[in-house]
């Protein structure tokens, strides 16, 4: 690839520091194999790259959309024309962008540059994990202040105002990894499930997944508790989690297929007898996205090195009763796998929980 563009977003924040919303104007910052530099902007963003420390071409535009695609031509004039292979974010940039970018190059290729980012983004750097462990100290925090104020008579969305408000009390960044997912009695069977008005009840399982963020990096944390006393299967499937998370968090090392870590968790769980009830993969890669490379899913290449970072996550889904997840952040070191959060993991009642978190 002789060029990159992007949208605002992670990897532009990570190439180049420049920090801009996705909104309607079309902003795209190119990056050439050579060094070259190539921001193409609103006028009212352009005070962002007055004091660059590094070498760019500003190419500002208008309000007036009839004048967007001149711009862009002026700016690509000087490669347009040339069979250059242009990489781009899939996930990432949007068709208004590709749009004029490709009449701006007419004979350009535009391939999917993906695999060059991540191979950047993957391995993280002491000041990137010292961020991460910061946002999860953050998170831990937060929960804990939150739920000294549960009570039975509380809903899931007002839990989850409440994990959000303590978020920011506790320091996190503005710009959450995703807004918390409270769930309680059969909604915690949904892995992704939005809080509702639905009210606590004794003797069901409460899940709690939510992140804080700290100088642009995330965390990522899942915790299950039982409200009152919980029957002998929601016991059951609380015990294999337990053990399927130990299981890929002290089993994992460099070295290893990402696979493997999968299925040091998912053989717990399917020799306990709830494989079909596992219905994700064990855990993603964290950094300044909350998805991001490397995903830890079965039958993955991927060999795991020093610095990546990733959750292990794994959970039991019972369709109309209660589901568990236990989540922890990691990152992979020769010895091993160090998880940069250490709230308890067993599953127990929440004062319980409290109790041994404020010991610890």
């Amino acid at each position: 690839m002789e060029w990159m563009a992007l949208n605002p977003g992670p990897s532009l924040r990570y190439l180049t520091g420049l920090n801009f919303h996705l909104m309607e104007r079309p902003v795209v910052v190119l990056v050439g194999s050579s060094g070259q530099v190539k921001v193409i902007l609103p006028e009212l963003e352009r005070a962002k790259v007055q004091d660059l420390p590094f070498e760019a071409e500003i190419f500002p535009f208008g309000d007036d959309p009839v004048t967007w695609q001149g711009v862009y031509e002026t700016a690509l004039s000087g490669i347009s024309g040339k069979p250059l292979r242009v990489g781009v974010e899939p996930t990432g940039l949007r068709f208004l962008e590709l749009d004029l970018l490709r009449k701006a190059l007419p004979e350009a290729k535009f391939v999917d540059g993906s695999a060059a980012l991540a191979g950047l983004r993957m391995q993280k750097g002491s000041e990137e994990l010292n961020a991460m462990r910061q946002a999860a100290i953050i998170a831990q925090n937060a929960l804990l202040n939150t739920l000294e104020n549960v009570k039975p008579e509380q809903n899931e969305l007002q839990i989850s105002a409440e994990l959000m408000v303590q978020l920011f009390r506790a320091g996190s960044e503005a710009e959450l990894p995703f807004a918390p997912i409270v769930s309680s009695g059969p909604n915690s069977a949904n892995p992704h499930a939005s809080p509702t008005d639905r009210v606590l009840r004794e003797g069901e399982m409460l899940l709690i997944d939510w992140g804080a963020s700290f100088a642009g990096y995330f965390s990522d944390i899942t915790r299950t508790f039982f409200c009152g006393e919980p029957n002998e299967e929601m016991k059951q499937i609380a015990d294999l989690v337990e053990k399927a998370n130990a299981a890929a968090r002290l089993g994992g090392r460099a070295g290893m297929p990402a696979g493997e870590v999968d299925q040091l968790a998912r053989g717990v769980i399917a020799e306990g007898g709830y494989a079909e009830y596992f219905t994700h993969r064990t855990g993603h890669g964290l950094g300044m996205e909350a998805h991001e490379p490397p995903y830890i899913y079965q039958g993955n290449p991927l060999i795991l090195k020093p610095g990546m970072v990733f959750t292990i996550e794994p959970g039991i889904y019972l369709p109309g009763k209660s589901g568990v997840r236990i989540e922890d952040d990691v990152v992979v070191e020769d010895e091993g796998l160090r998880s940069l959060t250490d709230l308890p993991r067993k599953v127990m009642r929440l004062e319980a929980f409290l109790d041994l978190a404020r010991k610890g």
